[in-house]
């Protein structure tokens, strides 16, 4: 089942037009200023622009009040076609628009928007007919960021005005309001104020420092994964970080992928030149071409807790969801194609469980991400070899019955993909889990099988992650609870604190019971009042706290803290013992 995506024509268009009168607007005030570009986005628009004078917060407020002159003007928006000649005669002053304006052909008509009779961009519209379209909207400049023209980092950094845009002023509340909650939530904030990761500018972007509480989380979630992948069928596989080129082009990743890979070494300097792995799968194929195999042996399940590095973009690089070096539970499957659709459904419902434990399924979403024909220069194989792999995986998706969008152009350069997606607190959408189905690979290794006829035949490989990268699934569960996780995933689960010195060793014997029971417990016997060390302890969210005193002591009971208490009194350690492990077994947030 394909779902498409439902656009607002109206919104975007109303949006398009507000960037314009924010440009006529930073024209008015800062009559030096370049316009570049301004296109909608999804919570609003943006205006790149060239002024030397760097806008500051406190002129947000001047620049929207110009905005809302303009607006309640009633200002007409006029379209104008004129030749490309006419064009650069009018941008003649813009290196930027002249720039776009060259890279059309010599004898297409260059289209100019006017805004009143005192401003005009260069734009293909389309626009609202008058400003008094726009006079129920509600907009607010939010931030200007640093912004590179054209996205690339060679070219000069400019000055990029976000603004929100919403069809009333209600709705632009309501959405300030939902962005204010989603900040408190935010894993880039919270991780580090619950001590879970940090990072250090001479480490590097990308490259962040789990603390050993945000660790603790991610061996959790690795042995989970690694022993439900062993119940499943998979065969686990360690193998080497780095790689000769000679791998890379095998695979076809020095041709395709080289830009977004570590490289050491100089090609024209060295003999042997290495490169980082940005992926396992040519890697895992060795594990199959180690003897030969037969029809019989198939299917082969490989996984591996994978450390990989890529070279993202510097902008691109945002907390745990956006990194240069991360760890991934990633599998490769060799099968028949008559167990394709079988092993494909196995690697989906593995995934599905995944994401029901994490409690993050409802938050999922599909995308088929395809090949772009029109672009072949970006993939290896053959126009028949990727209409049959996408058919293959349309066929099974559809009898799947998952509802997925297609994203054209956005497959590996080997083979058509399953993404799944999850949004993070600001509504930006990132991959968690894939499944990939590819052939050409395996043809590229000579990877083979002796099929029941005696022929030598081609595997279908699957390429699949089961909980996808875990400092990405890790952000996205400190979004998910606002740091407050799940008792069987908190890195610290009881807190164990004496009311006074005298209670320190029934303090000591109580959490000395609950670690050999392996629960991950801590003890503060501090000389510290016992309000401060609750407080301490509450800011890292952990899940319970066990406070004993002199009368715990003296009936042999405890006093709770957390999740279902407010402050219980009088409990039976061993009653609230069999509490934990069964919320621990369930894996449900209590």
């Amino acid at each position: 089942m394909e779902i498409k995506n439902v656009k607002d024509e109206e919104l975007e268009k109303s949006r398009h037009s507000l960037a314009h009168v924010l440009a006529k607007a930073l024209m008015q005030l800062y009559p030096q200023t370049k316009l570049t570009i301004g296109p909608a986005i999804e919570d609003g628009f943006y205006y790149d622009i060239d002024l030397e004078q760097s806008i500051t917060p406190d002129e947000f407020k001047t620049i929207e009040k110009k905005m809302q002159e303009i607006i309640n003007k009633g200002e007409e928006f006029r379209k104008e076609v004129v030749s490309k000649e006419k064009a650069l005669q009018l941008f003649e002053n813009n290196q930027y628009k002249t720039e776009i304006i060259n890279e059309l052909p010599d004898n297409e008509e260059v289209s100019i928007y006017y805004l009143g009779n005192d401003f005009f961009d260069l734009c293909r519209g389309p626009h609202v007919d008058s400003t008094r379209r726009l006079q129920n909207y509600g907009f607010k400049i939010h931030s200007v960021n640093g912004a590179y023209w054209r996205g690339n980092e060679k070219n000069k950094m400019l000055q990029r005005v976000y603004c929100y845009a919403f069809k009333s002023k209600k709705e632009l509340a309501d959405y300030v309001s939902m962005l204010e909650e989603a900040r408190k939530r935010d894993h880039n904030k919270l991780g580090r104020e619950l001590e879970l990761f940090t990072t250090v500018d001479y480490i590097g972007q990308g490259l962040p420092i789990l603390l050993p509480r945000g660790a603790k989380i991610v061996q959790i979630m690795q042995r989970f994964v690694e022993d439900e992948e062993a119940k499943r069928g998979w065969q686990l596989t360690k193998t080497p970080f780095m790689a000769k080129s000679d791998l890379y082009k095998i695979s076809g990743h020095w041709d395709h992928y080289k830009d977004g890979m570590f490289v050491l070494g100089d090609e024209e300097k060295d003999d042997e030149v290495y490169a980082l792995r940005p992926m396992t799968c040519p890697f895992q194929y060795q594990a199959y071409l180690n003897k030969a195999r037969s029809y019989k042996d198939l299917p082969i399940r490989y996984d591996e807790t994978s450390t990989l590095f890529r070279n993202e973009a510097s902008g691109e690089m945002h907390g745990l969801i956006r990194v240069r070096q991360f760890t991934i539970s990633e599998g490769h499957l060799m099968c028949r194609p008559d167990q394709l659709e079988e092993e494909f459904k196995g690697c989906l419902e593995l995934a599905i469980y995944m994401l029901k434990t994490l409690e993050l399924y409802e938050d999922a979403s599909y995308r088929f991400s395809q090949w772009d024909e029109n672009n072949r220069e970006k993939y290896i194989g053959t126009k028949e070899q990727w209409d049959e792999a996408q058919s293959t995986m349309k066929k099974i998706l559809d009898h799947l019955q998952i509802p997925y969008v297609v994203g054209v152009g956005e497959a590996a350069f080997y083979g058509p993909k399953l993404d799944i997606q999850i949004k993070n607190v600001f509504g930006k959408e990132d991959t968690l889990i894939t499944i990939q189905i590819d052939q050409m690979l395996a043809e590229k290794f000579g990877m083979v099988y002796t099929d029941k006829d005696g022929q030598k035949k081609t595997p279908y490989i699957i390429h699949r992650t089961s909980i996808g990268c875990y400092e990405r699934t890790l952000a996205y569960l400190i979004e998910k609870y606002a740091g407050a996780f799940p008792l069987w995933l908190a890195p610290e689960q009881v807190r164990v604190m004496s009311l006074t010195e005298r209670n320190n060793d029934y303090a000591t014997e109580i959490r000395n019971q609950l670690f050999d029971l392996g629960l991950r417990v801590d003890l503060d016997i501090r000389n510290e009042k016992i309000g401060y060390k609750i407080r301490e302890a509450s800011a890292l969210k952990i899940p319970y706290l066990i406070i004993v005193g002199d009368e715990e002591e003296k009936t042999k009971t405890i006093s709770i803290r957390g999740r279902g208490f407010e402050n219980k009194s009088g409990l039976i350690l061993s009653d609230f013992i069999e509490r934990l492990q069964t919320e621990i077994k369930n894996k449900k947030y209590s």
